[in-house]
C-alpha cells in the first residue's frame, strides 16, 4: 500500500514536471512570436480576449499568462481594462489542457508513444541550433505528461478490490448540495497545493474515469480549480504596484463570480453540459467534463466582457491608489518586480523594456548638465548640482535592481538566444550606471570651475554646448537601437552605423575642442588661474567624451545580443 502510494505521487511529479518541460520549451521556441503578440494588444476588449486565448493555448499554462498580465499592468504597458479582457481569454485558453488529456489520455494509449517521442525529442536537444534543442524539450516534456498521466491511472487504487480505500469519498458524494460544496472546496484546496489547474484536471478527469465520484462532483471540482488558479496572479501581485494588484484581484473576482452562478444554477448548467455533448455525439464524462470547462470558462467571458468598465471601476474604489503627490517616480523600477516571473523568456523581455527605460532617465542627465552649465554663476546651480547628484544614486539603485532581477532568470534553464540578452542586458545597465557616475562627476568638475569666481569663457560654454549636442543626438540613437529590441523583438530597426556615426562625431570634436585649447594655451600667456580654467574645462570635454563612449558599448551590446 506504502508502496503504491510513492509509485502514485512520483507519476503525479512525472506528470508536473512533463508539463512545465512542455510549456517551457514551447515559450523558448515562440518566445519572440509571444512578445509580438503582446505588443499587438489593444483597447479592444475582444481582441484583449482573443490574445490571452492564444497565448495560453500556446504555452498551455494560464498562470504563466496572467503573471505576465500582471507584470505588464505594473510597467503601465496595458491598462487594467485591456489586463481584464486577456484574464479572460487566459481562462478559457487553459481548457485546452483538458481537451487534449480527456481525447489523447484516455481514448488512446498514447504512452506506448511516449518512449519512441522521448527518443526523438533527445536527439533534437542533442543538436546545436536553439530551435530544435526547444522543440525536443517541448517533445520530452509531452512524452512525460502522458507517461506520468498513464502511470497515475495505472496506480490508483481499484474500487472494485479495495473499496474501503476510498469509501469516504463515496460518502461524501451522498450529502445533496452540500455534496457539491465540498468538491468545489476539495478542487480549489487540490490546485492551491499543486499550484496548477491543469494538473488537478487530469487528477478530477482519472477520479471520474475511475469511477470514485459521479460527473455532477467531478464539475463540482472543476469550478474550485477556477477559484484555485487565482492565486499565482495574486502571488504575482504581491511584490507589484497597486495596478498590478488590481488586475490580480480582477482575475479573483471573475472567476468567483462565475463559480457563484455557475452554483446557483448548477443543475440546469449540467443539463445544458450533457445536451450539447450529447448533441455532437454519443454522451462521454470525460468530454462532458471537459466540454463543462469550455463552457463556464466562455459562458462567464461572455456575460462579463460587456462589464468591464464597471470591474474596473470596483477594482480600483477596493485598491485605492496611495501614491504620495510628487513622488519622483525615477527613483522605482517599472518594468519588473520582486514578485514571479512568467518565464525567462518574457523576463529578458521586461528586463530589456526596464533598460529601455533606464536609459530614457540616464538620459535626463544631458538637460541637467546644459542647466547646470547656464546657471554656473549663480545660486540656482547648486540645485542642478544636487540633481546630478541624486541620478547617480537613482542609477546605482536601478542597476542593482536590474542586476538581481536578471540574476533570478538565470536560474532557470534558458534558451541560448536569451541567455546572449541577459548577458547584454548585464553588460548595458553596467554601462548606464556609468553615465550616472559620469553625470555626478561633472557636477564636480563644475562646482569646482564655480569656485574659482569667474564665469567661463563664450568660447568654452560653446565648446560644451557643442559637446552635449552631440551627445543628446548619440542618446538618441541609443535608445532608439533599445527600443527597436524591445518593441519587435527581431531589431529590425537597429541601425549600429548611425551609433557608431555618432560616436566618431562625438571623438572628432573633442578632438578640435581639445586642439583649439592647446592653441589658445600656447597663444595666450595665461595665469594660474586661467589655467586651471582650462584644465577644468578639458575636463568637462574629456567626461563628456567618455559619456559617448559608454553609450556605444551600449549599441554594441545590443548588436552582439541579437546577431545570430
Amino acid at each position: 500500500m506504502i508502496a503504491q502510494i510513492f509509485t502514485l505521487l512520483g507519476a503525479l511529479a512525472m506528470f508536473l514536471y512533463g508539463m512545465n518541460m512542455m510549456s517551457s520549451g514551447i515559450q523558448k521556441a515562440a518566445g519572440n512570436r509571444l512578445r509580438s503578440l503582446l505588443g499587438a494588444m489593444t483597447s479592444n476588449p475582444f481582441k484583449g480576449v482573443l490574445t490571452g486565448l492564444g497565448i495560453t493555448a500556446i504555452i498551455q499554462s494560464s498562470s504563466a499568462t496572467t503573471v505576465l498580465v500582471v507584470s505588464f499592468v505594473s510597467a503601465g504597458l496595458l491598462t487594467l481594462s485591456q489586463a481584464i479582457g486577456v484574464i479572460m481569454g487566459a481562462n478559457i485558453g487553459t481548457t485546452v489542457t483538458a481537451w487534449i488529456i480527456s481525447i489523447l489520455g484516455f481514448k488512446f494509449d498514447i504512452a506506448v508513444l511516449s518512449i519512441p517521442l522521448f527518443l526523438f525529442g533527445f536527439i533534437l536537444m542533442q543538436m546545436k541550433k536553439d530551435k530544435y534543442h526547444n522543440i525536443g524539450e517541448f517533445i520530452i516534456g509531452f512524452s512525460l505528461l502522458f507517461l506520468g498521466l498513464s502511470l497515475i491511472k495505472s496506480s490508483v487504487p481499484d474500487l472494485k478490490t479495495t473499496p474501503e480505500v476510498l469509501s469516504f469519498i463515496r460518502n461524501w458524494t451522498s450529502w445533496g448540495f452540500g455534496s457539491v460544496l465540498i468538491f468545489v472546496v476539495f478542487g480549489t484546496v487540490l490546485t492551491l497545493v499543486l499550484q496548477s489547474s491543469s494538473a488537478t484536471m487530469a487528477i478530477t478527469l482519472i477520479m471520474l474515469n475511475e469511477g470514485w465520484i459521479p460527473f455532477e462532483m467531478g464539475a463540482a471540482m472543476v469550478l474550485g480549480e477556477n477559484i484555485g488558479t487565482t492565486i499565482t496572479a495574486n502571488v504575482a501581485a504581491a511584490m507589484g504596484n497597486v495596478n498590478a494588484r488590481r488586475t490580480a484581484l480582477t482575475h479573483t473576482i471573475f472567476n468567483i463570480f462565475g463559480v457563484i452562478w455557475a452554483l446557483a444554477l448548477f443543475r440546469p448548467f449540467i443539463a445544458l453540459d450533457k445536451a450539447v455533448v450529447s448533441w455532437i455525439g454519443e454522451f462521454n464524462p470525460l468530454v462532458g467534463l471537459s466540454m463543462f470547462h469550455t463552457l463556464f470558462n466562455t459562458i462567464n467571458t461572455l456575460l462579463l466582457v460587456w462589464f468591464i468598465p464597471q470591474l474596473e471601476k470596483l477594482v480600483v474604489k477596493v485598491l485605492p491608489d496611495r501614491k504620495k503627490k510628487g513622488e519622483d517616480t525615477h527613483e522605482h523600477i517599472r518594468y519588473i518586480s520582486g514578485g514571479p516571473v512568467a518565464t525567462p523568456e518574457l523576463g529578458a523581455t521586461m528586463a530589456l523594456m526596464e533598460t529601455s527605460h533606464f536609459a530614457a532617465i540616464s538620459s535626463n542627465e544631458v538637460q541637467i548638465i546644459e542647466e547646470a552649465l547656464e546657471n554656473l554663476g549663480n545660486e540656482d546651480f547648486e540645485e542642478h548640482r544636487a540633481r546630478l547628484v541624486k541620478y547617480e544614486v537613482i542609477s546605482d539603485n536601478i542597476e542593482k535592481e536590474v542586476a538581481s532581477f536578471l540574476g533570478r532568470l538565470t536560474e532557470e534553464e534558458i534558451s541560448v538566444s536569451t541567455s546572449k540578452l541577459i548577458k547584454a542586458l548585464y553588460r548595458i545597465n553596467s554601462e548606464l550606471e556609468s553615465l550616472g557616475d559620469s553625470g555626478e562627476c561633472i557636477s564636480r568638475i563644475l562646482s569646482r570651475i564655480r569656485s574659482l569666481g569667474a564665469p567661463l569663457s563664450q568660447e568654452r560654454n560653446r565648446g560644451i554646448s557643442h559637446m552635449l549636442t552631440a551627445l543628446r543626438s548619440a542618446y538618441q540613437t541609443m535608445i532608439s537601437n533599445l527600443n527597436s529590441i524591445s518593441s519587435s523583438g527581431d531589431g529590425a530597426r537597429f541601425d549600429l552605423n548611425r551609433a557608431i556615426d555618432d560616436e566618431k562625431a562625438i571623438n572628432c570634436l573633442r578632438d578640435r575642442l581639445r586642439d583649439e585649447e592647446f592653441s589658445r594655451i600656447e597663444r595666450l600667456d595665461l595665469t594660474e588661474e586661467e589655467y586651471a580654467f582650462s584644465t577644468l574645462y578639458l575636463d568637462v570635454v574629456a567626461e563628456l567624451e567618455r559619456m559617448g563612449d559608454y553609450i556605444i558599448n551600449i549599441s554594441e551590446a545590443l548588436d552582439t545580443a541579437t546577431r545570430s
